[in-house]
């Protein structure tokens, strides 16, 4: 039985309760002791609004120690937290709150007019607004509370989170993680990454995302050490707050950009201990790069929604680039033929499985899905087709979907195109992610057009109102007609080979 994160966060306060949790930009500090009192006040709106145990918790909040807060206070009374991409458009945001029908939906002030429409047709029977600066309905409510709040028991097998990870067909998936998914991941990752009570996390990673969400924040919760939080990733401010952090998690976006500034020495980040980077491959070439210059060597790992971590590079010991180390303790990583599910040679490409107490429940009321991606005997299907070597490291080769990951976010061709193709004068497209030097893959729209008078710059003005940005792609391209096999099947390997060197400097 696995007592869950929110008692791991209690038993902190009540033993360093001036320990600093959250260091803000402004110089504020919130000891754990009185992030524990906030967190008893926000659980008891959330109370008085009709929120039970169970029920879901939707947020679309910009990045605030209050917005982070109601994670916590959601785990405290034993709802379900279901965080929503800040850039989702309100068409986007629809299908979620009906998929999952939550009990309450925290949203931004500025969509007032946008959400509370949206709630009302979904029938979502309680708002709370959320500012930037964490004001809004939900603190004035939460002012309003008392701070002392009974804490709820989880079970390890308690729901605790939806997140939402789409598939290249079909729609959405909510991958459902368990309070035991989440505290036994943490736990591992804190003892693996050596965390301690002084370590100080600069943490400029989405909290709508598992990295930022889970990695960042119950890792440092689990050593009782401190979070550094910036509202995101600003090269300037970055700069500002290395020197007070002892560690940094980032995607290899915050890697590239900080390499392109002088200003980053190694006497800056001499008295860092770590830098991790995950969501998205690291390349060899920033890997090298980064150690020339600072003597430090990233450490890269591996996880996915419906996993957390599964693997990481070891903290003492070789970290090879291109590799993301090997299976975590606790988790069983295989290598298995897609076709057939048996167990391929040491040293073969195959379909990554993996199985441990990180292992999601399964998605959402999607009962076909989840037994097509997670066996009886436990192993998830990762859909990332890798091999492990003779040390039993781990590289990711490839993706057995046309999954693409811009700046760290997943994004899923299927949508893009459904798009494309209704706008008038277009026939077919094909979306592709192909190499760019800053956002790790940029998307790329090839079209095949009946309209000759279409052209670029429409295409994309049609896309923007319809699309979260880092969805959206970067350039559009026309063929005559989209490369096929004889099944007739869109061949996107030879697009992704002919657009290789699109975003190279060259082409710019």
């Amino acid at each position: 039985m696995n007592p869950g994160v929110f008692p791991i966060f209690q038993s902190r306060a009540d033993h360093a309760p001036q320990a600093p949790f959250l260091r803000l930009e402004d110089g504020t500090v919130l000891s754990y002791a009185a992030a524990l009192d906030r967190t008893a006040r926000i659980a008891n709106l959330f109370r008085s609004r009709g929120v039970q145990p169970g029920d879901r918790i939707a947020i679309q909040a910009e990045k605030s120690a209050e917005a982070l807060l109601t994670y916590l206070a959601a785990l405290r009374i034993g709802a379900v937290y279901l965080p929503l991409n800040t850039a989702y458009t309100p068409a986007e945001v629809r299908y979620f709150l009906g998929d999952a029908r939550p009990a309450l939906f925290l949203h931004r002030p500025e969509d007032e007019a946008a959400m509370a429409a949206l709630c009302a047709e979904l029938g979502v029977p309680e708002r709370l607004t959320l500012d930037a600066d964490g004001r809004g309905t939900l603190a004035e409510g939460a002012d309003a509370q008392s701070p002392q709040s009974e804490v709820w028991q989880a079970n390890a097998d308690d729901l605790a989170a939806i997140l939402y990870t789409s598939g290249t067909t079909g729609r959405s998936k909510g991958a459902m993680l368990t309070h035991g998914n989440l505290a036994s991941n943490a736990a591992t990752l804190a003892d693996y990454w050596r965390f301690t009570a002084s370590d100080v996390l600069l943490h400029a990673l989405p909290i709508f995302h598992t990295h930022g969400l889970f990695v960042a924040t119950n890792t440092t919760i689990m050593a009782g050490s401190a979070i550094q939080l910036l509202p995101r990733f600003d090269l300037r401010k970055i700069l500002q707050a290395l020197p007070d952090a002892t560690v940094m998690m980032g995607v290899p976006t915050f890697y590239t950009r900080l390499l392109s500034d002088p200003a980053f020495t190694r006497d800056l980040v001499s008295h860092l201990r770590l830098f991790v980077s995950g969501s998205a491959p690291l390349s060899a070439e920033t890997h090298k790069e980064f150690s020339a210059r600072t003597g430090h060597a990233i450490l890269e790992r591996y996880g996915m929604t419906e996993t957390n971590m599964n693997t990481s590079n070891p903290y003492d010991g070789d970290r090879v680039a291109g590799t993301v180390g090997c299976p975590l303790p606790g988790v069983e990583l295989k290598i298995t033929d897609p076709e057939t599910g048996t167990e391929v040679a040491q040293g073969d490409v195959g379909m990554i499985e993996v199985r441990g107490p990180n292992i999601f429940q399964g998605y959402w009321e999607q009962p076909e899905k989840t037994r097509e991606e997670l066996r009886e005997n436990g192993f998830f299907i990762t859909g990332d087709l890798g091999m492990i070597d003779a040390r039993g490291y781990v590289s990711i080769v490839g993706r057995a979907k046309d999954l693409i990951i811009c700046g760290g976010y997943n994004v899923y061709p299927a949508e893009v195109e459904a798009l494309l193709d209704a706008i008038p004068g277009i026939a077919e497209s094909a979306v592709i992610g192909v190499p760019h030097a800053d956002m790790g893959e940029g998307i790329v729209a090839v079209v095949q057009a009946r309209d000759p008078a279409l052209d670029e710059a429409g295409i994309l003005a049609a896309l923007a109102g319809q699309l979260a940005r880092f969805k959206q792609p970067r350039r559009v391209v026309f063929l005559p007609e989209l490369p096929r096999n004889t099944m007739g099947k869109i061949q996107k390997k030879q697009l992704r080979e002919q657009f290789a060197r699109l975003f190279h400097p060259e082409n710019a």
